[in-house]
């Protein structure tokens, strides 16, 4: 057996050390898994916990979770008012169907973000018509109201996942915001965090992905300390794995990224490119996610010159993202913040070097600047071009850099471990539940 087959933990048939196999319901209010962080937490995790044994069934919304097989979806439909190609629409009046859709449409119309109630209080009902198929409820970041209630509610003992908290974004999009309509704007739209907070304070048991997030969900929540536990995830080491019949592309950059959203930093890898293209004009940026039109981005890379030195993919399948990853001499996390980074973790885990930020728990993934990566001050464009200039120009750095990442990804950040310490932690909860065995199957 290779050593990477070692480090990706059980497959299989391998069972989890604890009593019996457990009826877990993973929630998530939002599982999209090209867009964002927590459609790939819900994948990968009902895998691995399913791999140990236990019987995982994920309840969610549109977009709804793409999911590995044997890993059942129960949807729970929403109004769905921010798909594609009509967000922000109005329903027709045969869609309505209870007065959660009528909150859900309200909510909207006064410019705030309504699925994490909503969910949350459409999800309680399907707990309660199935009370005892479930030893375990496990929340991915709803904390929604209608969560609260413990086990008698529920009908299980319940688990959050908090990835960060919610109010760093939003800070961090009022410092972005151009003028007060716009601050005003951003206030409504957060206006849920207010919630976030209420419920976050009486959960008995939060698991994050970070000790970064942690202190940020102690501080920024009030969340008392001993009831986080931290349990980091990782990367696919299977499918994010090196292959050296992929040829590297002189000069490319690869970066994961929404255009306009103000904690990823993508508009300060622009303005590196830019000063970077100066002395290797080969550099060129992929941009994993959607052009913005407008917007920060968009006029950085008018104002630079630029239109033929960035591209922007999406839609693409697992497997090109890959290859894609492969093709880069360098891979680049450019976030302000991040409360774990798993762009970070599957590019490494490629062998492909990384320059990141020193942004959020980004460091606790990409480890020391200059042995698994180089690390640059988040939102610092001229560090973050010299850093960039000092990969593409070096091939001896590169090969280190991208071989040190991916033995760090291997020893720390597998998909097995987490769901193995996520197994601890359920067991935890419903020990102090008063129900340290599974009840009877149903």
């Amino acid at each position: 057996m290779t050593a990477e087959a070692v480090e990706a933990g059980p497959r299989q048939g391998v069972t989890d050390p604890g009593d019996n196999p457990l009826r877990i319901a993973l929630l998530t209010y939002k599982g999209n898994p090209f867009c964002g962080g927590q459609g790939v937490y819900v994948r990968h995790l009902s895998r691995e916990l399913a791999r140990l044994g236990h019987t995982v069934e994920v309840i969610g919304s549109q977009p709804y979770p793409t999911l590995d097989e044997g890993v059942p979806l129960t949807e729970i439909a929403s109004l769905d008012l921010y798909r594609s190609p009509d967000p922000f629409r109005t329903p027709k009046r045969d869609e309505y169907r209870d007065w959660i859709d009528a909150l859900e449409v309200a909510t909207m119309w006064t410019g705030g973000f309504p699925e994490p109630l909503t969910f949350s209080l459409r999800a309680r009902r399907v707990l309660a018509a199935r009370r005892g198929d479930f030893d375990v409820v496990h929340d991915n970041q709803t904390l929604g109201y209608g969560l609260l209630g413990g086990p008698r509610a529920l009908g299980a003992p319940l688990v959050t996942t908090i990835h960060h908290p919610i109010t760093v974004d939003r800070g961090l999009e009022l410092a972005a915001a151009d003028g007060w309509k716009r601050r005003l704007s951003v206030r409504r739209w957060y206006a849920f965090t207010t919630m976030q907070k209420r419920v976050a304070r009486r959960l008995p048991s939060v698991l994050t992905v970070s000790g970064t997030s942690r202190q940020e969900i102690v501080e920024h929540l009030g969340v008392r300390e001993d009831r986080i536990r931290v349990v980091h995830i990782g990367a696919d080491t299977d499918l994010w794995s090196p292959d050296p019949s992929v040829a590297e592309v002189p000069g490319r950059i690869v970066t994961t990224s929404s255009a306009d959203v103000p904690l990823k930093g993508l508009v300060h890898l622009i303005e590196a490119l830019a000063k970077l293209r100066t002395e290797n004009p080969d550099a060129h940026l992929v941009v994993v996610g959607k052009r913005a039109e407008d917007g920060p981005v968009a006029r950085a890379i008018e104002r630079y010159g630029l239109e033929g030195a960035v591209e922007f993919v999406k839609g693409i399948t697992d497997a090109e993202l890959v290859d894609l990853v492969r093709s880069a001499q360098v891979s680049c996390v450019p976030s302000l913040y991040e409360g774990f980074s798993l762009p970070a973790a599957e590019a490494m885990a490629t062998g492909t070097p990384l320059v990141a930020t020193t942004g959020g728990a980004i460091p606790e993934v990409a480890g020391p600047d200059g042995e698994t990566c180089l690390a640059v001050p988040p939102g610092d464009a001229g560090a973050l071009a010299a850093a960039l200039g000092r990969v593409l120009g070096d091939p001896e750095l590169r090969a280190r850099l991208g071989a040190a990442g991916r033995a760090r990804v291997l020893d720390r950040f597998t998909w097995a471990r987490a769901a193995q310490g996520t197994a601890e932690l359920y067991r935890e909860a419903i020990a102090r539940r008063g129900a340290a065995s599974p009840g009877p199957r149903r």
